[in-house]
């Protein structure tokens, strides 16, 4: 039997990956939806042919879901993880898990006290372009130098409640940036120093405070050491984390990776153009199948008070003008 499924928050994340995710899932089915646009809700009503609601608590009272996928703006979020563990439904959440190390202290005890699973939304960790990247890093000797950069230009980075640091808890790094952060913790745990600088500068005048730009410094005690560089102003679109080792690099970009040798020839590959739309139902389906006991939940509360820690290092390093320890905020 399929585990049934909401979704709410119905934006550009929903639309273009949680429910064609859904819709492609042997193990879930699609059986409401939530958003607070009545236009919006109509129109996809009207288009997925399920129950629709304004409200969460209407919905998780009249529906009684399995799960729901939670993409709302990120200063919503709790209060619709509260009401579902409230009601013991788990929750898949759109990253980031929480807008402060506060908050995600908090998130990860109301998921316990309600005895619900949450898993964060990193579609990534579903792809195998991602996942092979492990086995190319044992190839490489002792990686020391890494190079992140992930971009792209919008004409308005200050947008809706993006641009507002009130609503999103920070721009280019707690949100588009959260990707980065999770393959850098994935691949290589968390750096013991962290430093930031960013700015909100790239439309004089525009009023809003959210980070647009950012790079980032950071260090850990095995003696690798990098960068990595966020913008939602600066073109062209690019995606790509670069790993330099005593004997080659790996060079990871969306849709391919690459073995390099010392002098930079390509000496294994692999593409996966089409994964996206894939990896969205394969992380549905594992969630399905950690609710059903069969797999850990390897994204879970616990292991993003990480990433809580390591944006918070970012944010209150450019305040300090230093580098900050994340592992000593937990």
């Amino acid at each position: 039997m399929k585990r049934r499924a909401a979704v709410i928050g119905l934006g550009h994340q929903a639309l273009g990956d949680h429910l064609p995710g859904l819709l492609g899932s042997h193990r879930a089915e699609l059986v409401a939806v939530c958003d607070s646009n009545p236009t919006t809700l109509h129109e996809q009503q009207e288009s997925l042919r399920v129950p629709a609601f304004a409200r969460t608590a209407d919905l998780l009272d009249a529906v009684a879901p399995d799960f729901v996928i939670v993409a709302v703006p990120h200063r919503a979020g709790r209060a619709v993880v509260e009401e579902c563990a409230a009601r013991g439904v788990h929750v898949m959440k759109e990253k980031p898990f929480a807008t402060t190390l506060a908050e995600a202290r908090e998130l990860a005890a109301i998921c316990q006290a309600g005895q619900v699973e949450l898993m964060v939304t990193l579609q990534r960790r579903f792809n195998p372009i991602y996942t092979s990247v492990v086995q190319f890093l044992d190839q490489i000797g002792t990686p020391f130098l890494l190079d992140a950069q992930y971009t792209f230009h919008t004409d308005d980075p200050g947008a809706g409640w993006r641009g507002e640091v009130r609503q999103a808890g920070g721009g280019c790094i707690i949100d588009m940036g959260y990707h980065l952060v999770d393959l850098l913790l994935w691949y290589f745990g968390l750096p013991n120093r962290v430093m930031a600088d960013f700015s909100a500068s790239a439309v004089p005048g525009a009023g809003y405070d959210a980070e647009d730009t950012a790079v980032i410094q950071l260090g850990y005690e095995t003696g690798l050491y990098g960068s990595v560089l966020l913008s939602r102003w600066m073109a062209p679109k690019t995606e790509r984390l670069r790993i330099v080792g005593t004997r080659g690099s790996v060079l990871l970009m969306k849709g391919q990776v690459q073995r390099l040798a010392l002098d930079g020839t390509v000496v294994e590959e692999l593409t996966r153009p089409h994964a996206p739309a894939s990896a969205a139902t394969t992380q549905i389906d594992y969630f399905c199948r950690v609710l059903d006991g069969e797999r850990p939940n390897t994204s879970g509360p616990e292991q993003h008070l990480a990433h809580a820690a390591f944006i918070t290092s970012c944010y209150e390093s450019k305040s300090a003008r230093s580098y900050i320890d994340p592992k000593g905020m937990l």
